[in-house]
């Protein structure tokens, strides 16, 4: 679900199906897939192991999906298997604070992104005018572009999950180079990982223990550093109901979009 190219995949990949198969689990693949068609991918009754975004999870998956558990990640904005998003701005702004964007562009990766979206409506909540914070906002398709498109000024403003923003720092300093944070969203459980209901609860716990069995794995360290995974823990369902508590904030101050 970040913004990686599938070869940094590959090797934490291969440790893993290979933890797959020793615990017994059926069905894994040999090579990854990259749907286009993400919604209809978490809902295919045949999915194995996928990672989808806590938003859609919360308000489209629930009772279509089981929850197997949720990566923790190296950046200094995480916490443990929490993680926010940053809100960043062009540096050359003289705004120091969110309350100093009001009026301006926003850019959004899409609507159904916690981090990109629904997290930071919950911010700009209180904040909001008849509904209203931003004058409009764009749907730039990813985090990568809407920090594009702060940087050739056709947005001001826009919400980064951590862990895209460590990735993209890492790949490409100059990418990120010339913005500046302003606001933290609230943390919420990291993007979770998910099997189908057809899944057994016998190959869930064999899921669970090959995933455990790969992260504590010397073999994978450098395999993970590249994704910058640092932990995998096991989540219930209700840790994930801080997503829609953002959600009901924002429409009861009456603020239903970006």
């Amino acid at each position: 679900m970040y913004g990686i190219q599938p070869q940094d995949v590959q090797p934490f990949w291969q440790l893993l199906s290979r933890q797959l198969r020793y615990y017994g689990v059926a069905g894994v693949s040999e090579q990854l897939a990259w749907p286009s068609d993400l919604l209809q991918h978490w809902q295919d009754p045949n999915v194995l192991l996928s990672q989808t975004c806590g938003f859609p999870l919360v308000t489209l998956l629930q009772h279509q999906v089981q929850l197997v558990g949720a990566f923790s990640y190296q950046s200094p904005y995480c916490s443990g298997e929490y993680y926010r998003s940053l809100v960043v701005v062009r540096e050359d702004e003289a705004g120091l604070q969110l309350a100093d964007f009001r009026g301006k562009i926003v850019a959004y990766n899409s609507t159904d992104s916690q981090s990109g979206y629904n997290a930071l409506r919950a911010l700009i909540a209180p904040l909001a005018v008849n509904g209203r914070f931003f004058s409009h906002g764009i749907a730039s398709g990813g985090h990568y572009r809407s920090i594009d498109m702060i940087k050739q000024h056709h947005a001001d403003i826009a919400a980064i999950d951590c862990v895209s923003f460590a990735l993209l720092q890492r790949a490409n300093p100059t990418a990120v180079a010339g913005l500046k944070i302003i606001a933290q969203t609230e943390a919420a459980p990291g993007l979770p990982l998910i099997t189908s209901l057809s899944t057994s609860k016998e190959q869930l716990l064999l899921i669970r223990q090959a995933i455990s069995a790969t992260i504590n794995s010397p073999a994978a360290i450098s395999a993970k550093d590249l994704l910058l995974i640092k932990g995998f823990s096991v989540l219930p369902w209700s840790a994930y109901d801080v997503i829609k508590h953002m959600q009901h904030k924002a429409f009861a101050l009456g603020v239903m979009t970006l």
